[in-house]
């Protein structure tokens, strides 16, 4: 076969992630290198929505159809390397004029109708003498095998997004939960203000204050609602199923927070679907490179076909009514003026761009997994300080509450503590859920449970 022998295009890539320093890795049982990598959440509602997508999102069922049409292709372009049989049959009537021959039938002074009989078969096969059929072959497999690793990438992508907006609602839940104790304790401040102001001992401007309080916090539970909605549609698009039909329950902060051990760089490229398709586009386009080279080389073409005729039809299969033929055809095209040469300089541009693309889309993985990594240690370190200043935030928010009950402090410092301690609940809960979030992006930034043993070999 002429044209390059293809070779997977060399990395540097670094042993260790910068961000991975210190890393703990967790139990084998705790790790996400597995296909339901999702059940590290430890969430049952979470692991039956994800069953769903695999089988029912629309997205993906786009990519599994343009997968078959691929491997579709691979056995189409395998069908060339054999010959072509053709069966003919023909049954021909003839009236010919008397005294004129037609189609080599003498008309004599006779009118009648003559019947002539001829089955044949055929074959004509072009051998792949400089491997442009085989090259073809390669890169259909090549295409069909970055079809299948692009399935894999939509559906961990569909996980991830389904995982996240997961999250999200969980993170709505409780939120709601939050506000709605948020709301109850400025209904039983305004209640003490209102009785404050009743008695003369509270100015109009502390109940009015109170009142606001408390309205705001009703109207940040409905626009709660609405985001908690908005966002269990997005989680019904994506398993496939009008709004309407999907109804997720509230339900309390349950998600676990997994530990995930990372790979090294190395192995990622054999994790990353992404990463996959990208290489074998590369494999692909070196493939055409030599389907073009193949074009300066002479084409041959050799065909036969064999079989009978007869105005006879119970003399049709007898020997002196056979007929045979075989022949060979070669073809050269001797001036093109620079059409071949241009043809192989594209092919080797094209593959120089898919190796391009295919070390960016390494990079560009190792850089995701490097964001997720440093994410994950900044928000460890974050989440120690929240959670220390939520509690701080709520006792000094009861003090307060309880010194002004008893009139030692006015009204404008219970404002003050009170939302001080609703910030700081809410800054806890956004640390919690945005560790999860990223524990999930880093799960699809390694690959999640996929590798390329995937890919299929056919």
């Amino acid at each position: 076969m002429v044209g390059p022998t293809y070779h997977r295009p060399a990395l540097n890539v670094p042993p260790a992630y910068k961000e991975a320093a210190g890393w703990s890795p967790a139990a084998p049982s705790d790790a996400a290198d597995r296909t339901d990598w999702w059940t590290v959440f430890g969430d049952p509602i979470l692991n039956d929505l994800e069953a769903k997508v695999i089988v029912s999102n629309l997205t993906l069922a786009a990519d599994e159809a343009a997968y078959r049409q691929a491997h579709a292709l691979v056995a189409q372009d395998r069908a060339a390397l054999f010959p072509t049989i053709t069966l003919n049959g023909s049954d021909t009537a003839t009236k010919p004029v008397s005294g004129v021959t037609v189609n080599g039938i003498s008309g004599g002074g006779s009118n009648a109708v003559r019947t002539t009989y001829q089955p044949s078969i055929g074959g004509t096969w072009a051998p792949d003498l400089w491997g442009a059929v085989r090259r073809t072959l390669g890169a259909a497999k090549a295409n069909a095998q970055a079809s299948a690793a692009t399935l894999a990438n939509a559906r961990l992508s569909m996980q991830t997004e389904l995982a996240a907006d997961y999250i999200q609602l969980r993170q709505y839940d409780e939120q709601r939960r939050l506000l709605a104790a948020t709301a109850d304790g400025y209904e039983r401040t305004l209640a003490i203000v209102r009785n404050r102001y009743t008695v003369g001992v509270a100015a109009q401007s502390d109940l009015l204050s109170a009142q606001s309080q408390f309205d705001t916090s009703q109207a940040n539970l409905i626009d709660v609602e609405r985001s908690r909605a908005k966002t269990e549609h997005a989680i019904a698009i994506l398993i496939g199923q009008a709004p309407a039909a999907v109804t997720i329950a509230p339900s309390p902060w349950t998600l676990k927070l997994p530990l995930l051990p990372a790979t090294v760089p190395a192995t990622i490229t054999q994790r990353r679907p992404d990463i996959a398709a990208a290489e074998r586009s590369a494999a692909a386009a070196s493939e055409q490179i030599g389907v073009q080279t193949a074009a300066y080389f002479p084409n041959i073409t050799l065909t036969g076909q064999g079989g009978y005729s007869s105005s006879a039809l119970g003399q049709l299969f007898s020997s002196s009514t056979s007929f045979w033929s075989v022949g060979a055809a070669a073809a050269e095209t001797l001036v093109d003026f620079g059409s071949r040469h241009a043809k192989v300089a594209q092919a080797r541009a094209a593959y120089a761009q898919a190796v391009a693309n295919y070390r960016l889309t390494v990079l560009n993985a190792l850089g995701q997994v490097e964001d997720n990594l440093a994410a994950q240690r900044v928000l460890v370190a974050e989440q120690a300080h929240t959670r220390s200043a939520a509690d701080a935030a709520s006792r000094s928010e009861t003090i307060v509450r309880n010194q002004y009950a008893a009139g030692t402090v006015d009204f404008t410092t219970v404002v003050t503590a009170e939302a001080t301690a609703n910030n700081a609940r809410n800054t806890e809960l956004n640390i919690e859920a945005a560790q999860l979030t990223t524990a999930a992006d880093l799960i699809e930034a390694l690959g999640g449970g996929w590798t390329t043993n995937a890919l299929p070999r056919d």
